[in-house]
């Protein structure tokens, strides 16, 4: 596999193309990013013992349906069942081992991050600590404040975590499209998602820091000058961004994905499955 090098500002040129290709076909992008979510929150939450063990396994095909999605919108072909499974169908074993190796990954993530913080999970009351804006206010009924100190620590948690999973995250960037259109073994479609992130590096990092912005920053500003409103408004304004976050950021950062794939590996000539 032959992966180009492109300049840092290529980065931001994939958030714009992804929501070039939203704008194309909105409703088919939306629909397959929500589903995709869907399944993520089932997993997660409807099936707690073992839905974290088949999450992993499950993740490249699910990752491969929503960027067939994106990649029939820039072919400009009709949605048709073989299409959105294309890569998969008879491919399931590979996409299985890769989803394997994602398992063990994340299993591996856990054990060291567990390691670092003494056997203890930083993470553990991330729900009770992150509070909602509403739970900022003393005067609602049954709401405490929340803990400034409380909320650092549980944010530099993260960074931590974020920062011990950054290798992993950069080894699965590429690796289903590799796998499934490509049809790149597991393990060398790590080394070639690693290979192609170091090769754009500056572009990797203009494009998450261009998300981070779309996805995090500016929300968190609207809600900040929001709260000079007060009251229901803030409400009305939360509520709006989980929205605007679920209906139009996340699909427009999935086709940007997609956009990365292409725009390094296969920029002219189509020569995927």
């Amino acid at each position: 596999m032959q992966a180009r090098r492109l300049p840092a500002a290529r980065g931001t040129f994939w958030l714009f193309e992804g929501f070039r290709l939203f704008r194309r076909n909105p409703s088919l992008i939306t629909a397959l990013t929500l589903a995709y979510l869907l399944v993520v929150q089932t997993l997660v939450i409807l099936l707690p013992g073992i839905g974290p063990i088949l999450l992993p396994l499950a993740l490249p095909v699910l990752t491969l349906i929503v960027a067939n999605g994106c990649r029939l919108v820039d072919e400009q072909q009709a949605p048709s069942k073989a299409l959105l499974l294309r890569g998969i169908s008879g491919n399931g074993r590979a996409l299985l081992r890769l989803g394997g190796l994602q398992l063990l990954g994340a299993l591996l993530l856990v054990l060291l991050n567990l390691a670092l913080n003494d056997g203890n999970d930083p993470l553990a009351g991330l729900d009770s600590t992150m509070a909602t804006p509403n739970m900022n206010d003393p005067s609602l009924p049954g709401t405490t404040p929340a803990n400034p100190e409380a909320q650092a620590q549980m944010l530099g948690a993260m960074f931590q975590l974020l920062l011990l999973a950054a290798p992993m995250i950069v080894a699965f960037w590429f690796a289903p499209f590799l796998v499934g259109w490509d049809r790149v073994s597991p393990f060398k479609s790590l080394f070639f998602s690693w290979i192609a992130c170091w090769r754009n590096l500056g572009a990797m990092g203009m494009f998450s820091l261009a998300a981070l912005v779309l996805a995090g920053v500016l929300p968190g500003f609207i809600l900040i000058a929001v709260s000079q409103v007060a009251g229901l408004a803030l409400d009305i304004a939360f509520v709006a961004l989980r929205m605007m976050l679920i209906f139009l950021v996340a699909p427009v950062l999935t086709a940007s994905i997609y956009v990365s794939y292409r725009d390094i590996f296969h920029p002219n000539v189509d020569e995927r499955v």
